[in-house]
C-alpha cells in the first residue's frame, strides 16, 4: 500500500497548482491586455461603434421665376418584425391598411409570422418583411401614432395589472414591431408632370455598399438631372457613435459628427408660363397636321437664354417608363435633319457679308429650271421666276437663286460661313446627347454640292442649331452659347454661381445682320412665303423651310421636314422662335402652311405674357355716322 503524502507535501502540491494556475492566468492577461490589445479593442469597438451616414437632400430644379419643376422629399421604407407580432398581425394589419393605402388582406398576409427550420434544425420565425416603400413622412407619423395607441382589448388601468411579461410584449409590438429602415430614402417629384420633361430629365436608383450596408442613391438619367447630377446630389454627412447591445445610440459617446451638404438648387432660364404656351400651341398644331414629331424652341437672341423648349411626343418624368422609349429622346438636340430653305438665310448672309451681292442685285432664276454639273435643279413650286433681286430670292425662297448665290460665294467661302454660324459643332447646351450635325469638309464636296448646299441639302443640323443661327442674325451677327441654367443656389437661397451670357464668335458683321433682317421681313409679307406668321402689332423677320426627308436610298417621296423660324420685333428682337414639324401627314406640308401659324399663335401669347412693346402702330377705332365703329388701318 502506497504511503500517503505528508501534510507538508500536499500543501506544496496545492501551492504548486495554484502557482501554475496564476501563471497561466497571468499569461492570458498579458496576451489579452498587451499582445492582442489592439486586435481585441478593435473587435469590441466593431460590436458597439457605428458610423452612420446622413443623406443629403437632392437639390430642386426651378424655373426663372422660382416655380418648382423638380423637387425631392424624404420618404420611409416601412418594414415589420412578424416574430414580435405573434397572433396580433390581424389587428395590426387592420389598423395600418388605410394609412398605407394597401388592401387589408394583403397587409395581414405580409404580417403573419412564418416559421421555418434553420440550418441547425431549429424552428425560427421571420424577423423582417417589407410592407411599403416611399411612404411620406406625414404618413409615417400617422403610422407610429396609431401603433403607439394600439388597443389589445384592455383599458389602460386593466393593462397595467397584467403580468410584466405581457406588458413588455405589448410595448414591443407598439414600438418595435413596425419600423422604418435607415437611412431615409428620397422620392423625386415633378409637380408639372410632362411640362419641360425633356429638359428636366428624370432620376433612377443605384445601390452601393458602405460599411457592409446597402444604400440606395438617386441618380440622374437624362436631361438636367443627368448633366448636373453631381451638383444636385450634394455630399453625405456621417456620425461616428456607439450603440448599446440593444441597438440604441449612446448620444454622449458621439465622437464625430459631420453635417451633410445638401445638393444645390438649379434655377433654369426656362419660364414655366412660356413653356406652357409653347407646349399647348404645339399640341394644337399636332392635332391639325398629325406629324411624327414636332419641336418648338424659344430663345432670347441677345443673351442666348432658352425661355422654352418642347418636343412632342413627350413623357411624364414621374413615370418615365410608362410610354415608348423614343418619347424620352430630346429630338431637339439628338436628331439631325436637312434644314431645307431656312438654310438659305445662312447662304445669303455669307454673300452679303463678303459684299459679293446686295439685296438689290438681280439673278436670273431661269423660270425654275437650272442645269448645273450635269443635273437639273428645280423650284419647289411648279412655276419659276425670271430675273429677280436677292431680296426676292429670300422672300420667294428660290432654289435656283440661292444656288447661284452659293456658286458666286464658292465652296470654301460658303463652308467657312457655315462653320462660323456653328454648324458641324455642338452648341454647348448643358444637356447630354447633343449631336454635331453633318458638315462635310470641302475636299469631300462634289461638283454638284455648291448648288445644293446653299438651299439646305447635303448638310444635316439639329433643330437647336438652326434656331441659334437665326438668333445670330437677330443678335447683330454674334453667335451665343445657348443658356439653360441661370444660377446655382444653396439650400438657404444664396447664389453660389451665376451663369453669364457667352459670345462665341462674330459670324457676320452687324450691318450684314441688319440687311439680312430687312430681307427676312419681306419673307413674312404678302410678297413672301411666311405670310401666315405675320403679327398684328410686331414686325416679324423669318423664313419658311420645306425639306424632303433623306433616306437610305435617297430622298423619300411624300416625307418632309416643315419649318418656320423667325424673330420679333424685327429691329430690336426680344424672342426668336423655331417651329419644326417632322413629317406632317394632314393639312399640307409646306412650312408656311404648317409651321408659320403655330409660330404666330405662340408669338402672340408670348408677347402678351412678357408685355413686349409693339413696334407697329395698332389699328385705331374710328367712330362714323350712326354710332357705328369701324377700325382704321394703322401704319404697318
Amino acid at each position: 500500500m502506497k504511503k500517503l503524502l505528508s501534510p507538508a507535501g500536499r500543501l506544496l502540491g496545492l501551492a504548486t497548482l495554484v502557482a501554475v494556475a496564476f501563471c497561466g492566468l497571468g499569461f492570458r492577461l498579458v496576451e489579452l491586455q498587451v499582445l492582442r490589445h489592439d486586435e481585441l479593442r478593435d473587435l469590441a469597438q466593431d460590436n458597439t461603434r457605428r458610423t452612420l451616414t446622413i443623406e443629403p437632400r437632392r437639390g430642386d430644379i426651378r424655373d426663372i421665376k422660382g416655380n418648382l419643376l423638380a423637387t425631392s422629399r424624404f420618404v420611409k421604407h416601412v418594414v415589420a418584425d412578424p416574430a414580435l407580432l405573434g397572433g396580433h398581425h390581424e389587428l395590426v394589419g387592420r389598423t395600418l391598411a388605410p394609412l398605407l393605402q394597401m388592401p387589408e388582406a394583403d397587409l395581414v398576409r405580409k404580417l403573419a409570422p412564418v416559421t421555418r427550420l434553420d440550418t441547425n434544425g431549429v424552428v425560427v420565425t421571420n424577423r423582417w418583411v417589407s410592407l411599403k416603400k416611399k411612404v411620406p413622412l406625414e404618413t409615417w407619423r400617422q403610422v407610429t401614432a396609431s401603433m403607439a395607441r394600439l388597443n389589445f382589448g384592455y383599458d389602460e388601468k386593466a393593462e397595467r395589472k397584467l403580468p410584466h411579461s405581457q406588458q413588455q410584449r405589448f410595448r414591443a409590438i407598439r414600438h418595435k414591431a413596425i419600423y422604418a429602415e435607415q437611412p431615409d430614402q428620397q422620392q423625386r417629384e415633378y409637380p408639372g408632370g410632362r411640362l419641360a420633361s425633356h429638359m428636366l430629365g428624370y432620376t433612377g436608383t443605384a445601390e452601393r455598399k458602405i460599411n457592409n450596408r446597402t444604400y440606395t442613391d438617386y441618380v440622374g438619367m437624362d436631361g438636367i438631372e443627368l448633366a448636373l447630377d453631381a451638383k444636385l446630389n450634394g455630399v453625405r454627412g456621417w456620425v461616428q457613435t456607439e450603440k448599446t447591445h440593444g441597438g440604441q445610440e449612446i448620444v454622449t459617446l458621439r465622437q464625430q459628427e459631420v453635417d451633410p451638404r445638401n445638393g444645390y438648387n438649379i434655377v433654369l432660364t426656362i419660364d414655366s408660363g412660356l413653356q406652357h404656351i409653347v407646349e399647348s400651341e404645339l399640341a394644337e398644331g399636332i392635332k391639325r397636321h398629325s406629324p411624327d414629331a414636332a419641336h418648338v424652341i424659344m430663345v432670347r437672341p441677345r443673351t442666348g437664354e432658352l425661355l422654352a423648349m418642347a418636343t412632342l411626343p413627350d413623357y411624364n418624368p414621374n413615370r418615365p417608363g410608362d410610354g415608348p422609349e423614343g418619347n424620352r429622346r430630346n429630338r431637339i438636340i439628338t436628331d439631325i435633319m436637312e434644314p431645307g430653305s431656312t438654310f438659305k438665310a445662312v447662304t445669303i448672309s455669307a454673300a452679303l457679308n463678303e459684299r459679293l451681292v446686295t439685296l438689290a442685285d438681280t439673278f436670273d432664276c431661269e423660270q425654275g429650271k437650272f442645269f448645273y454639273a450635269g443635273h437639273w435643279l428645280r423650284e419647289h413650286e411648279t412655276h419659276g421666276y425670271g430675273v429677280v433681286s436677292v431680296q426676292t430670292i429670300i422672300a420667294k425662297s428660290s432654289n435656283v437663286g440661292a444656288a447661284k448665290i452659293g456658286i458666286k460665294l464658292g465652296d470654301a467661302g460658303l463652308h467657312g460661313y457655315i462653320r462660323a454660324f456653328g454648324f458641324g459643332d455642338v452648341t454647348g447646351i448643358p444637356l447630354r446627347g447633343e449631336q454635331r450635325g453633318i458638315v462635310h469638309p470641302v475636299r469631300n464636296w462634289t461638283p454638284l454640292s455648291i448648288s445644293r448646299v446653299p438651299m439646305g441639302h447635303e448638310v444635316a443640323v439639329t433643330p437647336l442649331q438652326m434656331c441659334m443661327a437665326f438668333a445670330t442674325i437677330a443678335n447683330g451677327g454674334r453667335v451665343m452659347r445657348p443658356m439653360l441654367v441661370d444660377r446655382f443656389e444653396d439650400d438657404r437661397g444664396h447664389v453660389v454661381m451665376k451663369i453669364q451670357p457667352q459670345v462665341i464668335r462674330q459670324a457676320i458683321a452687324p450691318q450684314t445682320a441688319k440687311q439680312m433682317t430687312d430681307a427676312l421681313k419681306v419673307a413674312v409679307s404678302p410678297e413672301g412665303t411666311g405670310l401666315k406668321a405675320r403679327l398684328e402689332f410686331y414686325t416679324v423677320a423669318g423664313k419658311t423651310g420645306t425639306a424632303q426627308k433623306a433616306g437610305p436610298g435617297g430622298y423619300m417621296p411624300g416625307k418632309y421636314f416643315s419649318s418656320f423660324i423667325g424673330f420679333f420685333p424685327a429691329d430690336n428682337p426680344e424672342l426668336c422662335i423655331a417651329v419644326i414639324f417632322d413629317e406632317p401627314h394632314t393639312g399640307g406640308y409646306y412650312g408656311g402652311a404648317v409651321c408659320a401659324p403655330v409660330f404666330k399663335a405662340i408669338a402672340e401669347r408670348a408677347a402678351n405674357y412678357l408685355n413686349i412693346k409693339p413696334d407697329l402702330t395698332p389699328p385705331t377705332p374710328m367712330v362714323v355716322g350712326g354710332g357705328q365703329v369701324r377700325r382704321a388701318t394703322g401704319a404697318r
